[in-house]
């Protein structure tokens, strides 16, 4: 009973309110069933499957709010739950920052559930993992990935008349591959909504591939290089940036987005003209909840239109305290992107770095969003638009706002962490030091 209907759920909902005796009340209610599957050697270590189910109660005198969860939903337990919310709301000090729920609202309609997932199983599971180590086994490397599914769905109802249910599904599998002396590796990652989109064979050979032709790195000496971020490099980056846009953040001057005296760069071109960033819920490439945590409507958003800022994400108090309708960050962001295969951008590349993966970033300046990293699992030398030999791994230096300056080329945008982003070829990228590691 992971996974409830939206009349079953609606229903559910509808009871818990109706014990409610606070001046406000909602209630949310989640389920979920998924599973995983881990490898490592070539051998599966571990795998497990799962299923839950619980409802949070909200509620609210005045200023002061309580919560309380339970994962029992019997008459009895439902009026536990609300009555305990109460006991906690009467108690707590009153929030600074207190908004009013929510009434109705209007949700676009969801297409982030895919019955090829939800329907999932061990031995589907095991399958999967048993390409990508067959094609490991085949080539003489060494294998380690992981592969979760989950599909579940979410509601809220509140006392002001608001209702909204969601289902949604979800794979990301990701693998690592090892040359049999350690000097060479490569790593691919994906993620679906729709499972049937998913080959893990295909995708391990990429892993492959890398791995085999990243043994033996030469060392080259740090500078600035013309790089293409494949977009499992580029979208950490992005990411960062993207989460640092709220408005709270820039008028508080806290944020790459703030100017003096409370004012921000809201209107203001800030990155090349091709940079174009927006959200869509319903996007059939990346399909996201149509409705915030908070209840309020996810809609197509343009966020940054051809390099100019032109708009930010609002929390709901923010929103109310600016006097503004205020946007809730979005579930994912797509970058516009080009026509040219990555293949393209190398081939049109006298001399540069090709970047499989960025980790381990930490932030420098979060006004400037300087951050620094490594680069792994694949780093490349082009010369004369052919990749000429591995080299070792950099520590780089760099701010998205700066790279998003220094573009020469986009690719065709990918889905990466649910979100989709172009391979992109940047100018004057900083790397500052070597690194051993693989």
């Amino acid at each position: 009973m992971a996974i409830l209907s939206k009349d079953q759920a609606q229903a559910l909902l509808k009871k818990a309110l109706s014990y409610s005796k606070a001046d406000e009340c909602e209630v949310n209610l989640s389920g979920y069933k998924g599973g995983n599957i881990r490898y490592a050697r070539s051998t599966v270590s571990t795998s497990g499957e799962e299923e839950n189910m619980s409802l949070a109660v909200e509620a609210r005198f005045g200023k002061r709010s309580g919560v309380a969860t339970i994962n029992e939903f019997d008459d009895a337990s439902l009026e536990k739950v609300v009555r305990r919310a109460e006991e906690v709301a009467r108690i707590a000090p009153e929030s600074p920052e207190y908004v009013p729920m929510l009434g109705p609202q209007n949700y676009l309609p969801s297409n982030a559930w895919f019955k090829s997932t939800a329907d999932i199983n061990p031995e589907y599971r095991a399958e999967a993992a048993r390409k990508s180590m067959a094609l490991a086994d085949s080539k003489k490397l060494t294998s380690a990935g992981f592969w979760e599914d989950r599909s579940g769905f979410n509601a809220k109802m509140n006392s002001k008349g608001l209702f909204a249910y969601n289902q949604s599904s979800g794979v990301d599998f990701s693998v690592t591959m090892r040359t049999e002396d350690g000097t060479g590796s490569g790593y691919v990652t994906r993620d679906v909504s729709d499972v049937s989109r998913l080959d893990t064979a295909a995708a391990s050979e990429i892993a492959a591939q890398k791995a085999l032709g990243s043994m033996s790195a030469k060392a080259i000496e740090p500078g600035k290089y013309t790089v293409i971020l494949e977009p499992t490099a580029a979208v950490d980056l992005l990411q960062n940036m993207f989460r640092s846009m709220d408005a709270r953040s820039a008028e508080e001057g806290r944020s790459f987005l703030s100017k003096t005296g409370g004012a921000t760069k809201l209107g203001e071109k800030m990155f090349d003209a091709r940079v174009t960033i927006t959200s869509d819920p319903t996007n059939p490439e990346i399909p996201t909840s149509t409705w915030a945590g908070d209840g309020r409507p996810h809609e197509k958003v343009t966020w940054i239109d051809k390099g100019v800022v032109k708009n930010m994400p609002y929390s709901q108090f923010w929103a109310q305290k600016k006097g503004v309708k205020g946007l809730p960050m979005p579930g994912g962001f797509i970058m516009a992107g080009g026509n040219q295969s990555l293949e393209d951008l190398i081939k049109g590349t006298q001399k540069g770095i090709l970047v499989t993966r960025l980790w381990y970033i930490r932030a420098v300046d979060p006004q400037t969003l300087l951050y620094t990293g490594l680069t792994r699992d694949g780093t490349f030398y082009i010369e004369n638009g052919k990749i000429k030999h591995p080299v070792k791994n950099f520590r780089f230096n760099e701010s998205p706002v700066i790279m998003l300056n220094n573009l020469e080329a986009l690719g065709k945008a990918q889905r990466i962490g649910g979100n989709l982003v172009p391979p992109m070829k940047i100018r004057d990228f900083t790397f500052t030091s070597l690194s051993d590691a693989v």
